[in-house]
């Protein structure tokens, strides 16, 4: 059975291998070296497709992949690493996707490393691998984010220079798409791919994994967070709402939620841990095109499609280990989409507004930054809009700043 899978899997990364395949932004020094590779993602937004190339290149690998019922029934692992020895003819290198579904992985990959083996993991669950990271494997491995395209891979696909008006075009269509690979690589239908993968994740990566007795109330809470992306939340308000009337239970799946990729929170700025802690949050998307697919009563809201993008954006380079992520808010309500902080200091206040033409609309966006820039004692202010771009002096009642106005497209091309 274990060489019929492995026989079958083989065949299936062959014929993956001669896809296309678009360079994601990856420091390829993090694949060298002898510690064990974890890349850690979203399903399907092509963790085990950047492997596969990766692996191509350090020559002759083996491979396994335990997203299959059966081969997490084996119980001696031994007897796996014996058939892919025997198939790719005892290859140094080793590929095992979605590992975290197969029991005590980590003492497994910790074995194999400590034999000699040059490890590439991949995993859909982020607490369930850094927890046992942390815990087995300290010091012994380099962990790789990967999210669905950014738009500068997206627009990769092309493999042409675009001119601006061609990008701007793009831009619409990723915010409405989002930038799963599979369906905009293949001209599968977008809605249709992201509702079946995002009830997928539910199911497969949650009501199984956690033994959910009801799955019904954590698909609800899932619809009422995406249908509410880009805004506020507690957990009381959204078990008031839906059908957990459990706090704790709220808490509970939203962090099944975030360990799947699904969504991730922005806490509410303040220098007081406690403070914070005590908050509201934000919630946000993993992709836009999930927004599109699922949400309830969405139209296509373009502030709140802005707003998300710059949040996972922002969230990758959080990941990267390059800044911490925040949003902020005074007691009048006044409010900053994102505030970027680099060791201690407030690096970056960034404000994200679609459309500037309403003067009341604008007045209120220079009004929050400037605010939030003096007290924050940051003078980097950026507010990102469709398509206006200019640097000018502000001023709210004595308070003075530059404010950077940056068409979004700009924004995300330049990493």
């Amino acid at each position: 059975m274990i060489r019929n899978k492995i026989i079958a899997q083989k065949e299936e990364i062959k014929n993956r291998s001669a896809e296309q395949y678009i360079e994601r932004k990856v420091d390829p020094k993090k694949f060298e070296g002898n510690l064990i590779k974890v890349v850690i993602g979203p399903r399907r937004a092509g963790k085990s497709f950047l492997a596969i190339h990766i692996m191509n290149k350090l020559g002759n690998f083996g491979y396994a992949n335990f997203d299959d019922e059966e081969l997490i029934e084996v119980k001696q692992y031994d007897d796996i690493v014996k058939e892919v020895d025997s198939i790719y003819g005892k290859p140094k290198n080793l590929f095992f996707d979605e590992i975290q579904n197969l029991p005590k992985w980590e003492l497994f990959a910790n074995r194999l490393q400590r034999g000699g083996y040059n490890l590439v993991l991949t995993g859909s669950n982020s607490k369930l691998l850094s927890q046992e990271l942390a815990t087995h494997l300290t010091g012994r491995h380099v962990l790789i984010h990967i999210f669905p395209f950014s738009f500068k891979e997206y627009i990769s696909v092309e493999n042409r220079e675009l001119t601006q008006a061609e990008i701007k075009a793009k831009l619409s269509r990723y915010l409405v798409d989002g930038g799963y690979p599979e369906p905009l690589l293949k001209k599968l239908d977008y809605k249709d791919y992201l509702s079946t993968l995002f009830d997928s994740i539910i199911y497969k990566g949650i009501v199984r994994r956690f033994n959910i007795r009801v799955p019904r109330k954590i698909e609800d809470l899932s619809l009422q967070l995406i249908s509410n992306t880009a805004k506020e939340f507690s957990y009381r308000s959204l078990s008031n709402a839906g059908k957990n009337k459990s706090t704790y239970t709220v808490q509970k799946y939203i962090g099944y939620l975030e360990e799947t990729f699904l969504f991730f929170e922005v806490s509410r700025f303040s220098y007081k841990v406690k403070e914070q802690a005590s908050f509201n949050k934000k919630i946000y998307c993993i992709d836009n095109g999930f927004i599109q697919a699922k949400a309830f009563n969405f139209s296509e809201n373009f502030g709140r499609l802005y707003e998300n993008a710059v949040a996972i954006h922002l969230k990758q380079n959080e990941l990267r280990g390059e800044s911490k992520l925040f949003y902020w808010k005074n007691a009048e309500q006044e409010e900053v989409d994102f505030v970027v902080q680099k060791g201690l200091k407030v690096a970056q206040l960034i404000q994200v507004c679609h459309n500037l033409n309403d003067q009341k609309t604008k007045d209120r966006e220079i009004r929050a930054i400037l605010k939030a820039g003096k007290e924050l004692k940051c003078d980097n202010l950026i507010v990102l809009t469709e398509d206006y771009e200019s640097e000018e002096g502000e001023e709210w009642f004595g308070i003075k700043g530059r404010i950077k106005y940056i068409p979004l497209w700009k924004f995300l091309l330049n990493e």
